[in-house]
């Protein structure tokens, strides 16, 4: 059953690398990630998840980020957390401001 990881400065690169998987970015301090976090690791506790995806979250105010956010640039365009990618093969395929787990449904179906 897939879980949601959490990515750091030692695992992004190895995770990012995987196929498929879905990265949230979020804050330590915000609340609307906090709600989406606790949405989604009940939905990847409930067995609902496809199994051959893999979830990570990376909160971005966490020391030693540097590299990742140097490597992804697109990242310092972000302006509303939570924010989702699917990434595959290495490359971002999908993304979105905000939570909500039909719209990470509907996305993974369309890209599975």
């Amino acid at each position: 059953m897939p879980e949601l990881e959490i990515i750091d400065r030692n695992s992004w690169e190895e995770f990012l690398s995987a196929s498929p998987v879905v990265l949230m970015l979020g804050k330590n301090d915000c609340q609307a990630c906090s709600e989406w976090t606790e949405e989604l690791t009940t939905w990847l506790a409930s067995g609902d998840a496809p199994e051959q995806v893999r979830f990570g979250k990376i909160l971005l105010d966490t020391p030693g980020m540097g590299r990742f956010k140097i490597a992804q640039p697109w990242v310092s365009g972000v302006d509303i957390l939570p924010f989702n990618a699917i990434f595959i093969d290495g490359e971002r395929v999908k993304e979105w401001a905000g939570g909500k787990l039909i719209r990470l449904q509907n996305r993974l179906e369309r890209l599975l």
